[in-house]
């Protein structure tokens, strides 16, 4: 394994020059537009993110209006985006910036980190890109490029690997770590591409590279996950009354998908017999129950396997909120996971 070496600032800075992408959030130093694009790209590509960012902004320019848009609101410009915790965080901390600071972002790294959802990686980012503080800020795609870059096997996922390329990134940091931070991403973005297919060729680091130079491209870098997914069986329910109004109903507690809205839904894989009974005992009188599809949706550790159902019943009523799906579709923040259900 070798050391990290300031000798790969030039030529990684003069490559980042010419092949940097023009994203959004490149067009300032802004840190509110470095904030919110960091934590949008928090688990989501960056093609996915490009619409997202514009429209948030487009309702949301500042710190001020995040702080007081209601969170229903909120999470609707968030729908489809997942992990909605990202952006009741994002208020939290807007929140705090508002009353802390009187609504101007804090500047320092030690500031930053601070704040409601912001981590060692979000804080480095907007530290260093946006007040040029010298800290490195390491993402997946950066802990990628170290080590294959360094040639260490040491498994990436854990947080003292994390901790030492950290502490190497730190030593060598150039006169614009902004610049330096973003050119590793991007790096790791467009060139050291994951599952063992980088474009070596386009490399401006190729020549420093010993998993180049040893043949471990494929190998590295080692991930090694300690947690194991869980499955879990859902029967979601498509209930329409007469008028062609759907139930949804809102999640409660501070759980998975906690305050969006969803479709009814029962545990397990449920018979149309127990469906029935669901219904008579929230109020409702089925008049015909159908088989819809399967689907199946990824959390971070859940897998969810569901069945959905068509539920028809002449009369709304019981414990839910009927709407439309023009309501749904502008209105109510409804995740991900029911889409394969629904027609909006």
């Amino acid at each position: 394994m070798q050391e990290l070496s300031a000798g790969i600032a030039k030529p990684l800075l003069e490559w980042f020059r010419e092949n940097r992408r023009p994203l959004p959030w490149r067009e300032d130093r802004e840190p509110y537009h470095v904030w919110v694009s960091e934590i949008m790209l928090q688990q989501t590509r960056i093609e996915a993110v490009m619409r997202y960012y514009t429209d948030f902004m487009a309702v949301l320019p500042d710190v001020k209006s995040l702080s007081e848009i209601p969170e229903e609101q909120l999470l609707k410009l968030w729908e489809g985006l997942g992990y909605y915790s990202r952006a009741r965080n994002l208020q939290r901390a807007a929140k705090a910036v508002t009353e802390q600071y009187g609504g101007g972002f804090p500047d320092t790294y030690d500031a930053i980190i601070k704040l409601p959802g912001i981590g060692e990686y979000t804080a480095g980012a907007i530290a260093s890109i946006c007040f040029n503080e010298k800290v490195p800020a390491v993402d997946g795609n950066v802990l990628r490029v170290l080590a294959r870059l360094t040639g260490d096997g040491r498994n990436v996922l854990d947080p003292a690997t994390k901790k030492d390329f950290t502490a190497g990134l730190k030593q060598i940091m150039p006169e614009t770590p902004g610049e330096f931070n973003e050119a590793l991403m991007e790096l790791g973005e467009l060139v050291c591409l994951p599952n063992g297919a980088p474009v070596c060729d386009r490399c401006p680091l190729r020549e420093q590279c010993a998993a180049q130079r040893d043949g471990l491209t494929e190998a590295l870098p080692v991930r090694i996950k300690k947690t194991k997914r869980r499955q879990e069986e859902k029967t979601v329910l498509v209930i329409e009354d007469g008028e062609d109004r759907i139930a949804i109903e809102k999640r409660e507690g501070r759980g998975l998908l906690s305050g969006m809205y969803q479709l009814p839904m029962l545990d397990g894989y449920q018979s149309e017999e127990v469906i029935r009974q669901a219904a008579n005992d929230w109020g409702l009188a089925p008049t015909e129950i159908t088989f819809l599809k399967n689907a199946k949706h990824v959390f971070t550790h859940i897998d969810w396997l569901m069945k959905g159902f068509t539920v028809k019943t002449d009369e709304a009523g019981g414990r839910f909120t009927w709407v439309t799906r023009q309501q749904l579709a502008e209105q109510y923040p409804l995740p991900t996971a029911f889409k394969p259900f629904i027609t909006l």
